[in-house]
């Protein structure tokens, strides 16, 4: 559904500006390092495989447990953000898995590390979808399709940046007796515990807290987001379970799975898939970095065309049958270029994506359910698809050697996905949700 454009004022400008450049960049360097610490085990296993005896089947499904732990954690620490504030909760979850994530580096078999990846994925719940939380405390409805996809640039950023990072530390190989995939863990889980005191001093909890803000500036914020809580037509107060089993909460979900997929999918498997090419660490980290830079700019430039016509419905559509049609290229292409190139695909699309589709979530919930709706989906998709699909893709890459097949399973999903938000979005539904009984 499409949203009329509105004139700017100036004062809605310079608040705007202000709240951007306060929140964001600290945000993104966070959320930098939270997808550097998920997604290092890709990179990782170019030594670690090796070293620990880990199949494909066996390293899958380690990479898979983070998102189970993940999906059960997700919610409840949405919960615990709404009630003690994002800054002492956002602190609290970046000490904990920078400690977790440097631990990772002493693991000593398959079974070591699927605690670790277990207990790593419990510990990073709720910061993403507590993130979505405290923007919507921040941003007015027309400016959340952008800035999420400028937050959610991080994800991108951090696979751009940590490849050639990750392949200099695994050159850091024999230091001090350690392998390099020792210091790749330990090395990159540092800065998430300084991070997250530094979340102590930097975040604010409300606007109406925010004394870096002028009393105009904060009395102009607090009122346009008061109305349009009032406004909205959305998901109501219902309870957590009502809410959990309510059926657009799992359509969306299922919608959200497809690029959630993809891009952990190509974190944790496309460096060994670049590896096939005969190339040397380093310039794997240097050739994977390729695509994540296109889609870095890609989803920026997405998420302000979406909020510019205020359309959500096709820029989450398009980008999904784009990510289907990279993975079906896979089946008739071997060279790198090409390789390259379906990878950009995908992740342009898996990245591009999310601006547009958070903005049509946020919208959807109600001030009272958003705490566990957002937690809701995120939780869902990741395990529908970063869990399962992780763990499909391993399986049946160990069982055929080949790539392509692999990737199929999550080219359905895809396509499901687009379906599915044109026909829900297509139904154009104005009666609360809330306000019926889920199907």
């Amino acid at each position: 559904m499409t949203t009329p454009s509105h004139t700017v004022s100036e004062l809605e400008h310079s608040t705007m500006r202000r709240v951007a450049w306060r929140i964001l960049p600290f945000l993104i360097v966070c959320y930098l390092i939270a997808i550097i610490d998920r997604g290092n085990i890709g990179m990782a296993s170019l030594q670690m495989n090796q070293d620990l005896g880990l199949t494909p089947a066996i390293f899958g499904f380690a990479s898979s447990l983070f998102f189970i732990s993940y999906f059960f954690v997700e919610v409840p620490s949405n919960l615990a953000l709404q009630r003690f504030g994002a800054r002492i909760w956002i602190a609290r979850i970046m000490i904990t898995w920078g400690l977790v994530s440097a631990g990772t580096a002493f693991v000593q078999g398959a079974n070591s590390l699927y605690v670790m990846r277990f207990i790593l994925g419990a510990a990073e719940a709720g910061f993403f979808p507590g993130v979505l939380l405290y923007l919507t405390y921040w941003l007015p409805s027309s400016y959340r399709g952008r800035m999420v996809a400028i937050f959610m640039v991080a994800i991108p950023g951090a696979n751009f940046l940590g490849s050639p990072i990750s392949g200099l530390i695994l050159s850091l190989d024999g230091w001090f007796g350690m392998r390099g995939w020792h210091w790749l863990f330990i090395l990159e889980g540092i800065p998430a515990i300084l991070l997250g005191i530094a979340c102590l001093f930097v975040l604010t909890d409300r606007p109406e807290q925010a004394r870096w803000l002028s009393d105009e500036q904060r009395g102009w914020l607090t009122k346009t987001l008061d109305d349009e809580k009032r406004n909205k037509t959305a998901i109501g107060h219902i309870s957590l379970w009502k809410l959990l089993r309510h059926r657009d909460i799992w359509i969306l979900a299922l919608i959200y799975s497809g690029p959630s997929a993809a891009g952990s999918t190509m974190s944790v498997w496309a460096p060994q898939l670049l590896k096939t090419f005969g190339l040397s660490n380093l310039e794997i980290g240097l050739t994977n970095a390729i695509p994540y830079g296109l889609a870095s700019v890609a989803m920026i430039l997405w998420g302000r065309s979406s909020d510019r016509s205020g359309e959500r419905r096709w820029h989450t559509a398009v980008t999904l049958l784009l990510i289907t049609g990279g993975l079906l290229l896979s089946l008739v292409t071997s060279s790198l270029v090409a390789t390259v190139i379906l990878l950009s695909m995908v992740l342009i699309g898996a990245y591009s994506m999310k601006g547009p589709f958070w903005a049509l979530v946020s919208n959807r919930l109600s001030s009272s359910t958003a705490a566990a709706g957002l937690a809701a989906v995120g939780a869902l998709a990741n395990l529908i698809g970063g869990g399962a699909m992780v763990n499909v893709y391993g399986s049946i890459h160990g069982a055929t050697g080949s790539y392509a097949l692999a990737f199929m399973p999550l080219a359905a999903l895809c396509a499901m996905g687009a379906i599915l938000v044109l026909v829900m979005s297509g139904q154009q539904r104005r009666v609360s949700l809330g306000e019926q009984e889920p199907a």
